[in-house]
């Protein structure tokens, strides 16, 4: 008598395991990739730029738009959908991974009896380390229920409760807590004690954790990755109070993190294929200046020619109307961007050293909200070097400099990796101190302008000087050619007369 696994088994010629596996693995490989095309990329977009832009609503933070909001919403939106389609890479992967471990029970399944399952009632616990040592429990209460007909129409019968619980930090105030991270900061500017005792902590820095809690919560809504507790604890403190003469400053303190975007084709003409080619490299960042020479920008070239490869899938009959729509979009994104960098130029942050501020700061018009192009310092151990804000982040995290920058902090610096993950680097801003006309990078008059700023909260202490910034970018003097050891040495006790004659 044959057994209920075999009534929806053919008598002969059984369909081969391996290639039930192999369809498998093709139709979720296909699957997701179609669903993924589909995706309302530029909707996702706007929906991030808004979310970037957005403020909560615990902390009130009224929001005048500058002339450099434009460029600023336009270097976003490219670090955006380079976000996106990095997500879209790690999904195709996650997809492809599903099916062949699919695959692999597959070839590894016996055909033995169908064990009863354990139907024991109650609580089941599980308790481990989420990603990123995020402690997570995991609780199911099986409970005896009616007919499955009855029990899926019940709301009640199927349901799930997901609760987080964060712990927001306070603010470091006082030199005292302050050089807790940084114990050299009383040394290196002696005279800061007194104005920090006047300081108060920044409304950013609880709109900055405000604007963390909403990301995770979104991220909870949807069940996506959550925010690291790295970064979801990456800044210890951000103050501000004046110095002389109503200096308004700044202070920040948190990691390090690197960003690599930037092209300028007047000091840097030609850049690696792999970045010209890449569709996650940005070009732009957010101080940028008018194009001084005819040289072309090299990203031009890559860009150009994405919009020839969008176009001729824009041709092809076998592309979908959904693929269709965004690829018109794209197209117009990188037809604009090409025109920005025929026009102007823009920091390179693999030869410029710059920091990063949230964008909802760089679009603030507050009094002590830091600007692009403003003067800043940047003091990490015994050593302080001068910069400017020159890119805009997210507003949920903080910590964010030029590869130039990091590289000078930690060697071993990437892209992909920080030079800091200790909440140890100290950011100076002097709000409202940019020049009133954007040029290219002048590391002596930055240094010039750092230490007058410096002075209006007491110097540098003994014994300490800005770093001095070498331009990469600059070709070295070519040397003098050695002299002939083999030409007549002329003999210094002759007469003048006749050393010069020929």
């Amino acid at each position: 008598m044959k057994d209920w696994r075999s009534l929806d088994k053919p008598e002969k010629n059984p369909m081969p395991l391996w290639f039930v596996g192999l369809c498998t693995l093709v139709l979720l490989i296909l699957g997701g990739m179609i669903s993924l095309l589909f995706t309302p990329l530029p909707g996702k977009v706007k929906r991030g730029l808004k979310e970037i832009f957005a403020q909560t609503k615990v902390v009130e933070i009224e929001v005048e738009v500058p002339a450099d909001e434009e460029s600023i919403t336009r270097q976003l939106e490219a670090r955006m959908r380079s976000e996106i389609e990095r997500e879209m890479e790690r999904e195709i992967a996650r997809i492809r991974k599903q099916a062949q471990d699919q695959i692999k029970a597959i070839k590894q399944a016996k055909d033995d009896e169908p064990v009863m399952p354990d139907f024991s009632l109650g609580k089941v616990q599980d308790v481990r380390k989420f990603r990123y040592d995020i402690p997570f429990v995991s609780q199911i209460d099986k409970q005896q229920g009616g007919l499955a007909s009855v029990e899926r129409k019940l709301e009640d019968s199927y349901r799930a409760r997901y609760e987080l619980t964060l712990t927001m930090p306070k603010a470091a105030m006082g030199m005292q807590e302050l050089q807790m991270t940084n114990p050299e900061l009383p040394e290196i500017l002696p005279g800061l004690e007194p104005y920090l005792e006047k300081a108060k902590v920044s409304g950013w820095f609880y709109q900055l954790y405000e604007n963390k809690a909403a990301r995770i919560l979104k991220q909870a809504h949807t069940f996506n990755e959550l925010l690291t507790k790295h970064n979801l604890y990456d800044c210890e403190t951000i103050l501000e109070f004046e110095g002389k003469n109503g200096r308004k400053v700044f202070l920040m303190q948190a990691e390090m993190d690197v960003v690599s975007d930037g092209s300028d084709g007047d000091r840097l003409a030609k850049m690696p294929d792999k970045i010209v080619n890449s569709t996650h490299y940005q070009p732009f960042t957010s101080y940028g200046w008018p194009k001084r020479t005819t040289t072309p920008n090299p990203m031009i070239a890559g860009w150009t020619k994405r919009i020839a490869n969008g176009r001729a899938e824009l041709n092809d009959p076998k592309t979908s109307a959904d693929r269709k729509a965004w690829l018109r979009e794209r197209i117009k994104y990188l037809q604009r961007g090409i025109e920005d960098m025929k026009n102007r130029s823009f920091l390179i942050a693999e030869y410029d050293p710059f920091m990063v501020i949230p964008v909802n700061l760089l679009t603030s018009s507050k009094t002590y909200a830091p600007n692009v192009g403003d003067y800043a310092v940047i003091i990490y151990g015994k050593k302080i070097y001068p910069v400017i804000v020159g890119d805009g982040g997210p507003s949920f995290k903080v910590g964010e400099a030029s590869l130039r920058m990091a590289k000078e902090l930690n060697s071993s610096a990437t892209p992909y990796s920080r030079p800091v993950s200790d909440l140890t680097v100290t950011y100076l801003v002097f709000p409202q101190s940019r020049d009133e006309k954007k040029a290219p990078p002048d590391y002596a008059r930055w240094k010039q302008r750092c230490s007058e700023l410096l002075q209006d909260i007491g110097g540098l202490g003994q014994g300490y000087e800005l770093h001095s910034w070498k331009d990469l970018l600059v070709a070295e003097p070519a040397a003098a050619p050695a002299p002939d050891s083999t030409a007549p040495v002329a003999d210094e006790s002759a007469p003048a007369e006749a050393r010069a004659s020929p």
